[in-house]
C-alpha cells in the first residue's frame, strides 16, 4: 500500500520548513511523481539547502564529489532558462531550478578538499597523485563520462531528499546543454545529468507504472 505523507512541525537549521513533511526513503520513493505544475508557495533557502546537504551524501569513489548545482530562484532568470529547456513551463512555474553538472577538471584540481582528513598526513599526497595518475590515464573523455555518471548517483538522491520534505520534482533532460553553458558561463568539460525543478505541487500526477521486480531481476 501507498505511504501516505505524515505532517510533523519539522525544523531545518533553525528555520521552520513551509511544508513540514518528514518521509522516511522508502516512503519518499513511493510518493514521489513527475510534478510540472507548482503553486507559487516559495521554498525557503533553509529549506533548499538542507535537500541539498542531503543529496550532498551520495556515495562517490575516492569521495571526489564531482557534482555541482547553480540554484535558479531569480523570475526573470528562470525564464532564461526555459528557453534553454525548449519552453518547459514547470522552469518557470518551479519556486526553484536546480541546474546539476559535474566538472571533473575543477574537482580534481582540488583534491586536497576531498582526501580524507582520516588518511594520515604522510600518506595525503600519495593517495592525492594516485588519484590524479587513474584519471590521467583514463583520458579526458572517460573521466567527464565517469564524473557525469557519479553526478547521476547525487540526482537520485536529491529527487528523494526533496520528496522527503514534501517538495515535488520534475527531473528535466529535455534541454540545450550548450544553451545552459553559456547561460552559466560554464567550462567546455562540464556535463549536465539534469535540470531539477522542485517546488509545492499542484497536481497529483501521474500514478505509478512500474515494471515488476521479477520484469527487471534474475536471482542467481
Amino acid at each position: 500500500m501507498r505511504a501516505q505523507l505524515k505532517y510533523v512541525p519539522t525544523t531545518y537549521n533553525g528555520c521552520m520548513s513551509t511544508v513540514n513533511t518528514l518521509l522516511n526513503v522508502r516512503e519518499a520513493a513511493e510518493a514521489r511523481k513527475s510534478i510540472r505544475k507548482y503553486s507559487d508557495a516559495v521554498i525557503p533557502e533553509s529549506d533548499l539547502r538542507e535537500i541539498l546537504r542531503i543529496a550532498g551524501l551520495a556515495p562517490s569513489p575516492w569521495n571526489i564529489q564531482p557534482w555541482r548545482v547553480i540554484v535558479v530562484r531569480d523570475h526573470d532568470e528562470k525564464q532564461k532558462l526555459m528557453g534553454a529547456a525548449y519552453g518547459q513551463p514547470q522552469v518557470g512555474a518551479a519556486s526553484a531550478v536546480f541546474v546539476i553538472y559535474s566538472d571533473m577538471k575543477e574537482a580534481l584540481a582540488t583534491a586536497d578538499e576531498f582526501i580524507h582528513p582520516g588518511y594520515p598526513e604522510d600518506q595525503r599526497p600519495k593517495v592525492k597523485q594516485s588519484i590524479l595518475d587513474n584519471f590521467a590515464k583514463m583520458g579526458d573523455e572517460a573521466t567527464e563520462r565517469w564524473g557525469y555518471a557519479e553526478s547521476n548517483i547525487f540526482l537520485g538522491f536529491l529527487l528523494l531528499a526533496a520528496q522527503s520534505m514534501g517538495y515535488s520534482t520534475s527531473a528535466m533532460l529535455g534541454f540545450d546543454p550548450e544553451q545552459v553553458r553559456a547561460l552559466y558561463n560554464l567550462p567546455a568539460n562540464a556535463t549536465f545529468p539534469a535540470l531539477v525543478a522542485v517546488g509545492v505541487g499542484a497536481e497529483e500526477g501521474f500514478p505509478h507504472h512500474r515494471h515488476a521486480v521479477d520484469r527487471f531481476v534474475k536471482f542467481i
